[in-house]
Formats: structure tokens, C-alpha cells, sequence
């Protein structure tokens, strides 16, 4: 029943645009709205690819972002990044979807440091599959930058698809334009406001804010104009 009901749907349009899920994820990041082009935290894989190379150590994260209203919307990933020496390198996995659609995506990144800023790259595989279409594989690349220009202020910038790798003869994966300027007045307290820009879209605007109300505790908000979406989170930081 569900298939009938996509094909029924798919024939009432004469042109589509190429549109891929956002693999933008991570906690931190979904509760500041996806500010996160100048956020640096282990899921930099899936956000800005700059953002690994200040971890100083082997990290790990696994995420399953949930959407109840929303039969076959889930999302899942997996990332790991290693020190090596003169940088860091990244290796992740994430799914969204179900049996009837999905899109896969395995990626390895590598990210250092210069100075005040910040820079990696990334090369990923993403695979779609649709019950009854058969599945398409291409493989495309990521680059980022975050700059430090005072301990207050960075700025991040990253683009998504650069290359524009092409599903078919003439349906190209979207390019995404992203750049942002993170805030931190206090040390308990981040800003980050960011614009979003799909090539074929108009800007998506997103607001964040992060605040420490205890050194382990932390309150996350966020609100993303054109659509407009609030976001809402709680942080919590172990001991190690």
C-alpha cells in the first residue's frame, strides 16, 4: 500500500528538484537549531568538516534521532575520530529512512590545525534506495574551515556536494553553501547564528544558543527562520 501511494504521488509532479535528507546530527548540534558551522565537537563529520581537528584524543558518538509523526523518517549515525599526529581523521556512518526509501552515507575526513583556524576535508559515499526503483551510489566531497579570530569569536564556513556529483544525466546531488559566526561572551554561554544556503533554495537563517547553568549541566535553544522550526535540549557532561 505505501509503494502505490508513493508511485501515486511521484506522477502528480511533471519536475522535482534533487533534494537529499540533511545529515547534519549530533545533540549538541539539534539542540542549537544546527547552528553548527563554528561548533567544535566530535560530530564535526556531519556538520563542518573543520570542526574534528581539536580533538585530542580517540572519541566515539552513536545518535537515533527519532520522529514519531513521521513513519520512515529516522535518522541514525555512527562516528569515530582518531588523532594521527598531524591532524585528525574522522570515519562515519548514517542512515535515514526505512525499507521503502533510505539513503546510506559512509564517510572518512581529515581535519588539522593552523594557527587560529581550523581545516578538513571529506570524501563520502552515499547510496539511495526506493523499493521497486533499484538503489544509485555516487560519491562526493565536503570542505570546511573554522577561524578563532579572538576567544570570543569564530566564524566557521563549509560546503556540502562540491563537486555536485549527478544521480542521473540531469539530476545532480544539491550543493549547500554554509557559514556562520559563533559567540561566546562568557564561558558558560555560546551564540551561534548561521545561514544555510541551498543552490536551488532560498537561505535557510538559524539561530542558537547554548547555556552552562552548572559545569556539567547545559540548557540548548534554537529557531530556524524559512521554514521556521524551534529546537529545544539538555546537555549533560560526565566526569571523563
Amino acid at each position: 500500500m505505501r509503494l502505490y501511494f508513493l508511485c501515486a504521488v511521484l506522477f502528480c509532479f511533471t519536475s522535482t528538484l534533487a533534494q537529499s535528507v540533511s545529515p547534519q546530527i549530533g545533540s549538541r548540534a539539534n539542540g542549537i537549531g544546527y547552528a553548527s558551522a563554528a561548533l567544535v565537537d566530535a560530530w564535526g563529520l556531519f556538520n563542518n568538516p573543520a570542526a574534528t581537528a581539536q580533538q585530542k584524543h580517540i572519541t566515539t558518538g552513536f545518535t537515533y534521532d527519532l520522529r514519531p509523526s513521521i513513519s520512515g523518517a529516522n535518522r541514525t549515525a555512527a562516528v569515530v575520530n582518531i588523532p594521527v599526529g598531524i591532524g585528525v581523521t574522522g570515519i562515519g556512518a548514517y542512515r535515514f529512512g526505512d525499507d521503502l526509501y533510505n539513503e546510506h552515507i559512509l564517510s572518512i575526513g581529515f581535519a588539522n590545525k593552523f594557527g587560529l583556524a581550523s581545516l578538513g576535508a571529506q570524501v563520502n559515499y552515499l547510496q539511495y534506495t526506493a523499493t521497486g526503483f533499484g538503489n544509485k551510489g555516487v560519491v562526493s566531497i565536503n570542505l570546511g574551515g573554522i577561524a578563532e579570530l579572538t576567544p570570543q569569536l569564530s566564524v566557521g564556513a563549509y560546503v556540502v556536494n562540491v563537486n555536485q556529483p549527478a544521480l542521473s544525466s540531469d539530476e545532480k546531488l544539491p550543493t549547500r553553501l554554509v557559514a556562520g559566526v559563533a559567540f561566546k561572551p562568557i564561558e558558560k554561554i555560546f551564540i551561534a547564528i548561521e545561514v544555510d544556503k541551498d543552490l536551488d533554495f532560498d537561505p535557510l537563517w538559524k539561530l542558537g544558543l547554548e547555556y552552562f547553568v552548572h559545569k556539567k549541566f547545559a540548557v540548548r535553544t534554537g529557531y530556524n527562520l524559512n521554514p521556521n522550526t524551534g529546537f529545544f535540549g539538555l546537555g549533560f557532561k560526565t566526569r571523563k
